[in-house]
C-alpha cells in the first residue's frame, strides 16, 4: 500500500513538474514572439522604448543599433553595438563587428565626400580594425572580406588625395571616379 501511495504521488508531481515546464516553455516563446515584432519594428523604422531594447536580447539590440545607423545617429549606434561586443556565439560576435565596421565606414566616406580625407583616415583604420575582428570570429564571413577590401582600397586612395591637396595646381578628381576595380553591388 505504501509503494502504491508513493507510486501515485510521484505521478502526481511529474505531472505537476511537466505542466511547469508546460507553462515556462509557452512563456519563452511569447518573449521570442514579442522580440521579434519588436525586431520587425525596428527593420521597418519604427522605434521601439529603450527599456524593451535594454531588456531584451542582443540580437534586438543589434536591430536598434542598424535602426540608428540608418538615422546617421553613430555615435548611439555604437554605444549599442559596445554593449553586446561579448555576447552571443562567433558568428554573432564577429556581425557585431562587422556593423562597427560599416558605421565607421559610412563615417569615412562621408568625410571623403566632404573632403575631409585627413578624418576620414583614422575612421577607415577602425574599420579595417572592425572587419579584421569579424572575419578572426568567423572567416567564412563574406560581406566582412568584402568590406575590408573596400575599406583598404580606399585608404591608399585617400593617401593619394591628400598628396594632390598639398600641390596647389594639381586637378582634383572624385575619389569615386578614380578606385581602380572599385566593387560596386553590395553594402
Amino acid at each position: 500500500m505504501i509503494i502504491r501511495t508513493a507510486r501515485h504521488f510521484l505521478l502526481w508531481a511529474l505531472l505537476g513538474l511537466s505542466l511547469l515546464l508546460a507553462i515556462w516553455q509557452a512563456l519563452a516563446l511569447l518573449n521570442i514572439r514579442h522580440e521579434n515584432s519588436l525586431i520587425l519594428d525596428l527593420l521597418a523604422g519604427t522605434d521601439v522604448a529603450l527599456n524593451d531594447v535594454n531588456s531584451g536580447a542582443p540580437e534586438l539590440r543589434l536591430a536598434r543599433a542598424a535602426y540608428l545607423k540608418k538615422l546617421q545617429r553613430y555615435d548611439e549606434a555604437l554605444t549599442t553595438l559596445g554593449t553586446i561586443l561579448e555576447q552571443g556565439d562567433n558568428a554573432f560576435r564577429a556581425k557585431v563587428r562587422y556593423n562597427i565596421g560599416n558605421i565607421y565606414l559610412e563615417q569615412a566616406m562621408a568625410e571623403v565626400e566632404a573632403t575631409h580625407t585627413s578624418a576620414a583616415m583614422p575612421l577607415v583604420g577602425l574599420a579595417k580594425q572592425a572587419y579584421r575582428q569579424a572575419l578572426t570570429l568567423d572567416s567564412t564571413f563574406w560581406d566582412a572580406k568584402y568590406n575590408l577590401e573596400v575599406a583598404m582600397r580606399l585608404l591608399p586612395e585617400m593617401d593619394r588625395l591628400n598628396l594632390e591637396d598639398e600641390q596647389p595646381n594639381a586637378q582634383k578628381s572624385q575619389l569615386w571616379t578614380t578606385v581602380p576595380g572599385f566593387p560596386r553591388g553590395l553594402p
